[in-house]
């Protein structure tokens, strides 16, 4: 390769790493909104830019614990006794890590508590839950997922959950909400005093929220091993070949003539790159 263009891609390299580790540091990536992006912190809320974010994080695994234990020991009830399913109402994002979650690591024979989901607006999907759920609804457990709060597929699905009040039972009593502090929905909890409210942070996407309240507080519920869910992703994100290289190039003397050699192949959609230095 001749040396002019191993410096020029040297330098889209070096910018592309940066931007990265830019991002991870918590730097803002949707300028429009103003906010970082760091579901990355998540699994490793060490990396976490501020004190705060990573107290935030460090703590919500615990509150879910502790919320899931009660509802599995009967400390938290419903109206016709300990709950034994839940109903998930979230759009896109807040219901699709849980559902390939569940997929992947839910048995009827194993599970604590069965799941259904209202990730849609259509009617007759969602009478196909509540004719499925209604010998059983004082016993069943809402989970209402809205960053915003003014989601209106998720709005659509609590209202439609008013076969709870044609029963005769609560729906605040019978629910949790996972969404921003001070959000519409937030504050509609915080006002019918449902059961609980976990936090869903601004720097947090729907897409990638599963390792949030959003995707952890369901699986514990279920009783999914959720320390485990947490260690297999911070494994995975350190055995990844493109993190691996990161850290390499980000570590990498650069006045080795070595550096000036190096040559990256990134194969779309599936990331294998290929690191070949040759002296």
């Amino acid at each position: 390769m001749p040396l002019d263009n191993a410096v020029q891609k040297r330098e889209m390299i070096d910018r592309a790493w940066g931007e990265m580790w830019d991002l991870e540091a918590g730097a803002i990536a949707n300028a429009d909104e103003n906010r970082m992006v760091g579901h990355y912190w998540l699994r490793n809320p060490a990396l976490a830019p501020t004190v705060e974010i990573r107290r935030d994080i460090e703590q919500s695994l615990p509150d879910v614990k502790a919320f899931a234990t009660e509802i599995h020991n009967g400390h938290i009830q419903g109206a016709s006794g300990p709950f034994r399913n839940i109903v998930l109402i979230g759009i896109g994002g807040s219901a699709l890590g849980t559902q390939f979650v569940s997929h992947a690591l839910g048995h009827p024979s194993r599970d604590k508590m069965a799941i259904h989901f209202l990730d849609s607006t259509d009617p007759d999907g969602f009478d196909r839950v509540f004719v499925k759920l209604e010998p059983c609804f004082g016993q069943t457990l809402c989970i209402v997922i809205s960053k915003s709060g003014g989601t209106k597929e998720a709005r659509n699905g609590m209202v439609e959950t008013e076969a709870y009040q044609r029963q005769g039972f609560s729906f605040a009593k019978h629910s949790v909400a996972v969404t921003s502090d001070g959000s519409e929905l937030h504050k509609i909890a915080i006002f019918e005093k449902w059961i609980r409210t976990f936090p869903m942070w601004d720097w947090i996407g729907g897409r990638t929220s599963v390792l949030s309240a959003v995707g952890l507080l369901p699986a514990r519920l279920r009783g999914f091993d959720v320390d485990g869910m947490l260690e297999g992703a911070q494994a995975r994100r350190r055995n990844s070949p493109i993190h691996r290289v990161a850290v390499e190039h980000r570590h990498l003397d650069r006045s080795n003539l070595c550096y000036r050699k190096l040559t990256a192949t990134l194969t779309s959609p599936h990331f294998n790159l290929r690191y070949r230095c040759r002296t």
